[in-house]
C-alpha cells in the first residue's frame, strides 16, 4: 500500500513538472521490465533512448521503436542533450514566455505617462496603448509590464 502511494505521489510530480510520458506503455525496451527504470519518467526515457544510440550502437530506428518515439522526437531530444545537457530533456513550457506586445520602448512611454499623471489606472493606459501603437491589450497585462519594469529597476540599484 506504501509503495502505491509513492507510485501516485511521483506520478503526480511528474504531471506537475511536465515530465510525466503520456504513452508509458509505448515504452518496450527491457530495461523499463525492471523496477529501477520508470517509462512513466520522461526525462528518464528519453535519456536512456540517446544512450542507447551513443554507447550501445543501437540504430535510432530500432531505438524510436522501442521506446515509442518518433525520430523528430529523437532527432530534438539529441540536440536538447547535447546543448543543455540532462536538462535539456526536460520539458519547456508551450507558448510565450513573457508579454511580447509591450516592448521595452512602449513600457518606457507608459512609465512616462504613469510619471505624468499617477492617477491613471491600467485600464486607461490599455486605452491609450491602443490608441497610439493601434494594438490592443489586457490591462492587468500593463499592470504586470510595469510591477516587473520596477522590479528590475530596484533590484539593478541593489
Amino acid at each position: 500500500m506504501a509503495g502505491e502511494r509513492s507510485s501516485d505521489s511521483k506520478v503526480a510530480i511528474l504531471r506537475r513538472d511536465g515530465a510525466l510520458n503520456r504513452h508509458p506503455e509505448r515504452v518496450g525496451d527491457a530495461l523499463f521490465a525492471e523496477a529501477f527504470f520508470d517509462p512513466r519518467d520522461l526525462i528518464q526515457v528519453k535519456y536512456e533512448m540517446l544512450r542507447r544510440v551513443q554507447v550501445d550502437g543501437v540504430s535510432i530506428t530500432a531505438v524510436c521503436a522501442a521506446f515509442g518515439f518518433t525520430r523528430p522526437v529523437f532527432y530534438k531530444a539529441q540536440a536538447a542533450f547535447a546543448h543543455q545537457g540532462l536538462l535539456g530533456l526536460v520539458p519547456q513550457k508551450r507558448g510565450p514566455r513573457g508579454g511580447h506586445k509591450l516592448t521595452g520602448e512602449i513600457i518606457a512611454w507608459l512609465k512616462a505617462v504613469v510619471a505624468a499623471d499617477p492617477s491613471l489606472r491600467a485600464r486607461d493606459l490599455a486605452q491609450r496603448v491602443e490608441e497610439r501603437y493601434g494594438f490592443s491589450v489586457h490591462p492587468r497585462s500593463v499592470r504586470r509590464a510595469l510591477v516587473r519594469r520596477e522590479k528590475k529597476h530596484r533590484n539593478a540599484n541593489r
